[in-house]
């Protein structure tokens, strides 16, 4: 697994299980809802001072965005699109 596919994963799954929507990262984190979509989605490749102001935003250290998952396996994708109303 990549670098960019890495961090593709990571902010996904640590924004998810924060219930944050990606408008509300991007909010918190002072950039483009459509830039948070593309990283998460590993067509953009973002720069360090916009990964450390993410990871502020999550409350968590940056190493959490480029860690490798656990497990030898890569992760499952996730599944894509919203989640229904009344979930999670």
């Amino acid at each position: 697994m990549d670098g960019r596919t890495r961090v593709a994963w990571n902010l996904r799954q640590l924004r998810t299980e924060r219930g944050l929507s990606q408008e509300s990262l991007a909010v918190d984190a002072d950039v483009d809802r459509t830039y948070v979509s593309g990283i998460e989605r590993g067509t953009f490749n973002p720069t360090l001072d916009l990964l450390e102001r993410l990871a502020g935003a999550l409350s968590v250290d940056l190493v959490d965005l480029v860690n490798k998952p656990a497990g030898d396996q890569p992760p499952e994708p996730l599944r894509p699109g919203r989640r229904p109303k009344g979930s999670g």
